[in-house]
């Protein structure tokens, strides 16, 4: 079991919806991975991100995808890459990770409750 954090730390976590509006490869990453631009809406805009995605997604399959993603951590440099959000997933039975998103329409830039 993982260490116990209190409610009012899971409220400091900001994970928002966002729609996918561009992707690339990333050929520099030192595990294959894509390179993803993110619209969070008016509030929050277009954020970068990079994720290693390739074993379930290509390019086309991302673009218009809702995902959802930490948008309040500090960015981090990855290579030559700025990562602005942490897109979130989970992993299949062979640890390749699968993107969280909502199964119907949402207000893009949505909080999640």
């Amino acid at each position: 079991m993982s260490d116990s954090i209190s409610f009012d730390d899971f409220l400091k976590v900001d994970v928002r919806v966002g729609r996918i509006t561009r992707v690339e490869a990333f050929p520099e990453a030192r595990k294959p991975a894509l390179r993803l631009w993110i619209d969070f809406g008016p509030d929050i805009g277009e954020k970068r991100s990079s994720a290693q995605i390739t074993a379930h997604y290509t390019p086309e399959q991302l673009v218009g995808r809702e995902v959802l993603a930490v948008v309040n951590f500090p960015p981090r440099q990855i290579g030559p890459v700025r990562s602005e959000v942490l897109v979130l997933g989970l992993p299949d039975e062979n640890g390749e990770v699968v993107l969280v998103g909502p199964d119907f329409p949402v207000p893009i830039g949505g909080r999640l409750h």
